[in-house]
């Protein structure tokens, strides 16, 4: 067996598409060597820097193995006349290499047909990776690719293809692709190698690059910035490093030879808040903050270099002055936001564009404000001091506002976060006590949240609430307009911010309709600009759809439920999220039971009776009426059946109202023995017309009846 190293060299890929690029790159070479049946269960092993993305893989056959082939040729009709062979017999004959009499005869549903048994010689796997990965490398998806070399039938990768690396053991083999033919060179480290390095073999494939000042494995430079980080650190006594894995995942990604300097900056600027110093840091420089003893932000930062150190502290000091210039215009323009506050910048926002059909912010900042009242109102129905609708109110007039501050301008990450900071040093009223406006203050700081699946939802009912209605709004407009996500393409990112209304519901345990929700968020449309430009489209059909493939990804994905489980549930609704997801942790409570396992088997069978009848257009009757409704011949399990099912409706009607689902579940699984009997002994699809029918009701009855938790027929089991 052998090794097999492919290596791509580029520019410097942008460091967010290199990890998906590294491992779409293993996973095809790997399907590739599997397919061509050149290893069973290759071992893979990904690479990437900022310059390159390769893959060993070990355990690859040197050629494919033989294979045997049963090839079909002509009717033996065609091929022989009068008991003599014809020309289709010789062409057939001569196609595989063996003489007429040795070729075999084979009936099949068609006729008898001659056949024979051929020997396909295996192909070099040098032959086959040449030929192949051509095709592969270009099918690699990158969000952005680009042109670099002329002609427009020229390739199109992320960045200028500069070196390929290509070998199966010792051996080179051809790969041409990009204007360049691979080889055994590949390129070392920009500043702290002589460049060009040559590998042996693929097994010397990461000692190679180390010799040239490149780590080629990605976790590698993971654990050297990780030490480094901390021995940094511990030049500062007290002083830690903030874990923060995003950055982490970047700076990995943006190195080839990864060290640690440490810088420091004036103790003046913490004043300023640390959601602002931290961005700074994070977002523009891709610094690490430091934190003292107790948690709270420290005057230094941390810089990862792609070299080896900075000895005589030039580097560091660079950064410290580029830093220092960066915290000066925060500086000023948080002084200079100040002397106009959020209220009176709530006018300007009609100068800010929202959509350009949907209107300004100020536009929006109204239909928010409408609909979080709205949403306020439902959920105090129940219990009346559930939610603070005034803080929901006041927050929902300033939510936008920081959109035309300088700060937001020049650091449009802190967009929410910069108004909620505003909103609590400002005055906003006089009248309003100092809790309440700290309230509102959280409110419009959170009103983004969550940002993904693996984000906090806002910290308050009231911060759900806004942020609930600013995503319902966007939603609601744009499938309005029709620009509904297709496929990969979500340019208003409404899949993440319906998956953010989604857990929102979930986690601050909200009950509220989806349908009602957006009915009152496309309402707010009514009678303005924007409502001309709409599309007649379906869209409470495309809303309950968008949002049930959400619900299914959070039940799934997020919560961890059976596929079946997830499925069983939303066929009974997807409605509610709260509701759902009670009923899915019900199903997956009860699931194991074996009397359930069993009755979830008879309703998937008694779905398949109710489908076929209705296929074949079979009457069923209206209703069954359960008492009184069979003679004195009527058979006994069927009589059982019947007998016991309204009593047991009518206790499954009451838990599933008081939400009881796990109990409605149990009382079901009650059914196990008069069910088991009256498949045993009861014909449903008989010939009497009237009897079929009302056994047909009888199913039908028990089917809708009880499949308002979960469509038990979803379920999979092992009983047939």
């Amino acid at each position: 067996m052998a090794d097999f190293l492919l290596e791509i060299g580029t520019e410097e890929i942008p460091a967010r598409m290199i990890d998906g690029a590294r491992e779409e790159l293993s996973r095809r070479v790997g399907e590739l060597l599997t397919r061509e049946r050149l290893a069973d269960s290759p071992e893979l092993e990904p690479f990437s820097t900022p310059r390159r993305i390769a893959v060993v893989v070990r355990g690859v056959s040197a050629s494919q193995p033989d294979a045997e082939e049963h090839v079909t040729g002509p009717a033996t009709k065609v091929a022989f006349k009068d008991g003599q062979p014809q020309p289709p017999a010789h062409a057939f004959a001569k196609k595989v290499a063996l003489d007429i009499s040795q070729l075999e005869r084979v009936t099949t549903p068609k006729g008898e047909y001659l056949a024979a048994k051929v020997t396909k010689k295996g192909r070099p796997a040098a032959e086959i990776l040449s030929e192949a990965l051509p095709k592969e490398l270009a099918s690699l998806y990158w969000a952005k690719n680009m042109y670099w070399r002329p002609g427009k039938t020229s390739e199109r990768f992320v960045r200028p293809v500069r070196w390929m690396v290509a070998m199966l053991d010792g051996q080179t083999v051809p790969v041409h692709l990009f204007g360049t033919q691979s080889g055994k060179q590949s390129q070392g480290h920009r500043i702290l190698s002589s460049g060009e390095v040559t590998i042996a073999n693929p097994a010397a494939y990461k000692e190679g690059l180390l010799s040239a000042s490149v780590v080629a494995d990605p976790m590698e430079r993971e654990h050297r910035i990780r030490k480094a980080l901390d021995a940094a650190c511990r030049t500062i006594p007290g002083a830690r490093w903030r874990e923060d894995k995003e950055l982490l995942e970047t700076v990995v990604n943006l190195t080839e030879f990864p060290s640690v300097i440490i810088g420091s900056f004036d103790h003046s600027y913490l004043t300023l808040p640390e959601e602002v110093l931290v961005t700074v840091m994070r977002d523009h420089q891709k610094y690490f903050a430091v934190e003292d003893a107790n948690g709270k932000l420290a005057p230094y930062f941390l810089a990862v270099l792609n070299t080896s150190g900075d000895p005589q502290g030039l580097i560091r000091h660079g950064n410290e002055r580029v830093l220092r210039a960066r915290f000066n215009d925060a500086r000023f323009f948080w002084n200079t936001d100040q002397k106009h506050g959020l209220r009176e910048r709530v006018n300007w926002l009609k100068n800010v564009t929202f959509q350009k059909d949907l209107g300004s912010y100020f536009d929006k900042t109204q239909r928010v404000q409408a609909l979080a009242s709205q949403l306020c109102e439902w959920i105090c129905t129940p219990d009346p001091k559930a939610i603070r609708s005034g803080v929901v109110h006041k927050a929902a007039l300033l939510a936008k506002t920081d959109l035309t501050t300088e700060l937001v301008k020049e650091f449009t990450e802190l967009q929410g976060i910069v108004g909620g900071l505003y909103a609590r040093a400002q005055q906003l009223d006089p009248s309003l006590p100092e809790a309440t406006r700290f309230a509102i203050a959280d409110v419009i700081y959170d009103q983004y949240k969550p940002a993904s699946m693996d984000d906090q939802v806002p910290r308050s009912i009231e911060g759900g609430v806004l942020s609930l209605a600013d995503k319902a709004d966007s939603i609601a407009g744009m499938f309005a307009l029709g620009l509904i996500p297709s496929g990969s393409k979500d340019p208003f990112a409404l899949r993440r911010q319906a998956n953010g209304i989604v857990k929102i519901i979930a986690e601050h345990k909200l009950s509220l309709s989806l349908k009602d929700t957006f009915k009152a968020a496309r309402d707010a449309y009514n009678g303005s600009d924007a409502e001309s430009k709409f599309k007649s489209n379906n869209f409470e059909q495309d809303i309950e759809s968008f949002f049930r493939e959400r619900l299914e990804f959070y039940l799934r994905d997020v919560r961890g439920f059976a596929y079946d489980v997830v499925n069983a549930v939303l066929a009974a609704g997807a409605d509610d999220v709260l509701d759902a997801v009670a009923r899915a942790e019900a199903v997956t409570a009860v699931r194991d039971n074996p009397d359930f396992e069993f009755v979830a088997a008879a309703f998937k069978r008694i779905n398949n009776i109710l489908k076929q009848a209705r296929e074949k257009k079979v009457r069923i009757a209206d209703k069954f009426e359960f008492v009184g409704s069979l003679d004195e011949e009527g058979v006994d399990p069927e009589k059982m059946l019947a007998a016991k099912v309204p009593p047991l409706r009518e206790r499954f009607t009451k838990a599933r109202e008081d939400g009881d689902y796990t109990d409605a579940l149990i009382q079901l699984s009650t059914l196990k023995e008069d069910i088991d009997r009256y498949f045993d002994e009861v014909m449903v699809m008989v010939e009497d017309e009237t009897v079929r029918a009302n056994r047909l009701a009888l199913l039908t009855a028990m089917l809708g009846g009880f499949s308002t938790v979960a469509d038990l027929s979803e379920i999979v089991t092992e009983k047939k």
